[in-house]
């Protein structure tokens, strides 16, 4: 294993994965990332996959839109396949209030250069033809939506990043960080020690625990998230095509086809926190206990958005841990008060904005500032 490096990145996700490839795309080729376990351990692993250009705010839809786009590239460059489904996907508007929002967001989708639509019931209808249309005004609509393989995606990352000279070392665990008077830091693994000038958190689950062994305090929180996928439905698999993805803000879902059922995730009002005392070093490839009880509202509204679902069987449910900020932004950038420590941490939409969170913060240490107004993650916020 190298001892001496330029950046260590810490934590082998998709989120670390993306911020070593985009350091070598912009030159600093002497970079590492260590992991504990295997690539994709924490949450990765088990995410549902899917991308979305939709945010609140301008700069990070952008941001999510190049994510997107750079799946074909990593796709080219590396040989492998991200599992890319790009099917499209309709956010529900059942509220002139909600309808307002999405007017608004495509007019800042158009700005930033996003193709999105509006579109009506009708159009809805041949778009997501499961949904139970009653009370809904109409929707927006993005083409650059859908869905991709966790596992794949992140491996094509770390594929590009090694092409581009990066090293990782899996099955190595951080125990300590500890900044040198010089300003770099020696980071203690159960493999050696290794002194870089540059320390990045990408520690996901662990995040808050990497952060502590420097000192740091990072506002984060990891929180349970349910989703289910079912059996075969008549009325997916005998579709000519794959169906869209569906988002519904008054039921706190989102639903897309998985083979030849589908998938739908909750993002219930009571969400349970997770590892408040901190997050086992143990945990990567585990699992939650199902629990219906919390996300019973939830189903029965998608039940009655979504019909099929009331015959489908159950195949699987995922339950698992995902981190989040109180404000649901990422925490990216150098962090204050501590010299060349950078943080990549709280990315709960790993997949619509690891891109983008790995292009910011390669810009940020590569060049000095990022391209984009990035305010709205950035951890000094």
């Amino acid at each position: 294993m190298k001892t001496t490096t330029r950046v260590v990145v810490i934590g082998g996700g998709v989120v670390g994965a993306s911020v070593l490839y985009h350091l070598t795309k912009l030159g600093w080729k002497d970079v590492m990332l260590v992991e504990r376990s295997e690539l994709t351990s924490g949450s990765t692993w088990h995410a549902a996959g899917g991308f979305h250009t939709l945010n609140g705010d301008t700069n990070m839809a952008a941001l999510q839109g190049y994510t997107i786009r750079l799946y074909k590239e990593l796709e080219e460059i590396t040989g492998m396949s991200c599992g890319l489904h790009h099917v499209g996907g309709v956010t529900l508007a059942d509220s002139r209030e909600r309808f307002d929002m999405l007017l608004a967001e495509r007019a800042k989708h158009r700005f930033m250069g996003l193709d999105t639509e509006i579109v009506g019931p009708e159009e809805i209808a041949q778009i997501a033809p499961i949904t139970n249309l009653a009370g809904i005004i109409g929707g927006l609509y993005d083409p650059l939506d859908g869905h991709l393989d966790p596992s794949g995606t992140t491996h094509a990352y770390a594929k590009a990043a090694r092409m581009g000279g990066a090293t990782i070392e899996t099955h190595c665990m951080v125990h300590e960080t500890n900044q040198r008077t010089d300003g770099t830091w020696d980071v203690v693994t159960d493999k050696g020690t290794i002194n870089a000038e540059h320390v990045v958190n990408a520690g996901g689950l662990w995040a808050r625990e990497v952060g502590a062994m420097a000192g740091i305090y990072f506002p984060l929180h990891p929180m349970e998230h349910q989703y289910i996928v079912t059996d075969d439905i008549p009325e997916i698999y005998e579709r000519d095509t794959e169906h869209a993805h569906v988002m519904d803000p008054a039921g706190e879902s989102y639903l897309r086809q998985e083979g030849r059922g589908l998938c739908i995730g909750f993002y219930e009002q009571r969400a349970r926190p997770w590892a408040v005392d901190g997050t086992p070093w143990t945990f990567g490839h585990e699992l939650l206990p199902d629990d219906f009880n919390k996300i019973e509202e939830s189903v029965d509204f998608a039940y009655r958005r979504f019909p099929v679902l009331a015959t489908a069987g159950v195949k699987s449910v995922i339950h698992g841990p995902f981190t989040f900020a109180p404000d649901g932004n990422p925490l990216v950038g150098p962090v204050p008060g501590v010299r060349n420590y950078w943080s990549a941490c709280g990315v709960m939409a790993g997949f619509s904005q690891g891109g983008g969170v790995g292009l910011t913060l390669a810009q940020w240490m590569v060049e000095g500032t990022p391209e984009r107004d990035v305010m709205a993650m950035d951890v000094a916020r």
